[in-house]
Order: C-alpha cells, then structure tokens, then sequence
C-alpha cells in the first residue's frame, strides 16, 4: 500500500497511550530498563521483562526502550555532549534523517519523547522510505533559524542512500538552503552512522547507537523544539528522582 501521508503526526492511539495518567508507569518503566541495562540485561529480554510487568502496549514499549539507557551510557553520553555556545563559529555534521523527523513531528503534534539522556526522540518510523508531509519546509526552516542563532559556520546534512527519496529530499533542501542563504551541504551516504561516528566534528544526532561511539555531539533536535515552543507533545518519561 502506498503511502499517503500528509503529516508527520501522532499514532491514532497515541492520545491514549501517552497520556498523562500513563506518564507514571511509563516513567517506571523507563527506570526499571536502565537499572537492569545497568547491569548487563540484554535489551530485548529485559523490555519484554518490564513490558510485562507494567502491562504495555508495542508503542508504549517501544517508547520505554527509546528513552531508556545504561548508567554508563548516560554518563558518557553526557560527558560528551556541549553546549549550545560551543558551537559559535563551528560546523556540524548533522544525521539529517534523524533530526528532521522530530522536528516535523513536533511541528505535526507528534509524541516526542524527553529520554533519560536528555535528547528528544520522535515515534516516526520510516520504513526505508522517507515521504516530504506539510512540515518538512517548515521543520527546515525552524532548524536553520536554530543553527544561526547558535552561530554555527557550517552544517553538512547526511542522508541515508538505502532510504528511498532522499534524493528527491536533498533537491528540496538545496533549493530551499540557496534561495534562504543557507550554508549548508547536503550529502548523500551509504552509511551516515560510521560517518558520524568517526568524525571529529561536532554531531548533531540523538541516535542512541551513534551516540554511544560519536565523539562531541550537540542535542540539536532538542533545541530547535524548545527554542520553536512546541514542548506541547513531548512525554517525559525521565525519572524525576534523578
């Protein structure tokens, strides 16, 4: 089946899943993942362990083990990370698909979800295939005016080859960067992972995998969000006793 999407939006059971009154389990959840990742748990048995135990939905599951992490992934991850006025006068290497999609679906009223390690992650999944929906010109737009307040040179874009559209995505970015003045580089990769991760230049990602072997990283989807206003949608699913 085609797909027909025109938004970047919430999941039609996402009202209900991610509702206020499910924050706590969720929260416990969340925590009780990182406790037992902390001390070695293989991942998928230890989500279906908790999963369980809280009763959760596949979405609500998925979400637990997007926001959760191991204690020393958290403290290296934060180790690494900088600051926003780090990057005045520095470029960026910015794992386009990654930082895109959450900022359409901020923009689209989607979950976004505020992880333990502080990053914002979107519920969107691709399927190896990216669709342009009504937010994706404004998402850029919102992260280009985010990039220059931040006073960063240079940006270089990094879309995913095996992803479908990501030519037809960086024809629209580069119109859009030279008509805007934009200094950006828009590239395409077979594999922007090992590009990141072996860069030396500051990444902007909240890709748990890139972010546990990248060097400095910049929470940028995160900023754009907040400096945009649109927290209405984000569930934080930290837990609130660290």
């Amino acid at each position: 089946m085609p797909d027909t999407r025109q938004h970047r939006g919430p999941h039609p059971e996402d009202v209900r899943l991610f509702a206020r009154d499910q924050w706590p389990a969720l929260r416990g959840a969340v925590a009780d993942l990182s406790w037992l990742l902390s001390r070695g748990y293989a991942e998928k048995s230890a989500l279906k362990l908790v999963g369980d135990r809280f009763a959760l939905r596949e979405r609500q599951r998925t979400a637990v083990m997007r926001c959760a992490c191991s204690d020393t992934a958290l403290h290296d991850r934060t180790a690494r990370q900088i600051p926003g006025d780090a990057l005045r006068g520095a470029s960026l290497l910015i794992d386009g698909y990654n930082v895109l999609t959450t900022m359409e679906a901020a923009l689209g009223g989607g979950v976004i979800l505020h992880a333990r390690d502080g990053c914002y992650r979107d519920m969107a999944s691709m399927h190896g295939s990216y669709r342009k929906v009504a937010e994706t010109i404004p998402a850029l737009e919102h992260l280009a005016d985010a990039l220059l307040a931040l006073g960063a040179s240079h940006a270089t874009w990094l879309l995913d080859a095996p992803v479908s559209n990501s030519g037809r995505l960086r024809q629209v970015m580069q119109e859009l960067a030279a008509a805007r003045g934009w200094d950006f580089t828009i590239e395409i990769v077979p594999d922007p992972d090992a590009v990141l991760t072996r860069s030396e230049e500051i990444v902007a990602t909240a890709d748990a995998a890139i972010l546990d072997r990248c060097g400095r990283w910049f929470n940028l989807a995160r900023y754009a969000v907040d400096r945009a206003g649109l927290t209405k949608s984000v569930v934080d699913l930290r837990d609130v006793s660290e």
